[in-house]
């Protein structure tokens, strides 16, 4: 029982730490690597809860196949964290120890509410037996969630396509053929 609560605290730091320095990268790439440590340490909170499907989709799917997508497009731009770094405003010093302050004291709020109440639940929340297995996930993907599930693989393969004129396009206008 220690155990599994200090992976979670662990995963949970790692979880929200990359997705923190995903925002906060200048480099794509950089964000790309952090993204996929957000969902690595999530994937391994699913597997915690017995959703070991959910878990290993985290992984193959979007640690594995998408983000990979999203690297190629970044090469395939040739993006550099430099040529964005003049359009992005600069917080002041006071806005960031504000931020700090504030962060801070909700962090020592949420503690104060949790851990020293003893608001935490000691009984583990009861699930269904099927939870985050592969039959209840595929009957709603190809049910209730079929049109969003195939509405998003057309927007990613536009995407796709989009990105590829764009770097023809501007492979056009370095005087290159095409």
């Amino acid at each position: 029982m220690l155990l599994d609560t200090v992976i979670f605290y662990i995963c949970a730091i790692f979880a929200v730490g990359g997705a923190v320095m995903m925002i906060l990268q200048r480099n794509p790439v950089a964000s790309v690597m952090f993204m996929i440590v957000s969902l690595i340490a999530q994937a391994v909170l699913y597997v915690q809860l017995s959703a070991l499907f959910v878990g290993a989709l985290l992984i193959i799917v979007y640690a594995g196949a998408i983000l990979v997508l999203f690297l190629f497009v970044i090469m395939l731009l040739n993006l550099r964290g430099e040529r964005f770094e003049e359009e992005r405003p600069k917080l002041g010093l006071t806005t960031k120890y504000g931020l700090a302050i504030i962060f801070f004291f909700e962090i020592v709020i949420i503690i104060k509410q949790t851990v020293f109440t003893g608001s935490i639940s000691q009984s583990p929340i009861t699930v269904a037996s099927d939870f985050g297995n592969v039959k209840p996930v595929a009957e709603l993907l190809f049910t209730k969630y079929l049109f969003p599930f195939e509405l998003t693989s057309i927007l990613l393969l536009v995407a796709i396509v989009g990105a590829v004129l764009m770097a023809k396009k501007e492979n056009n206008d370095k005087g290159e053929q095409i």
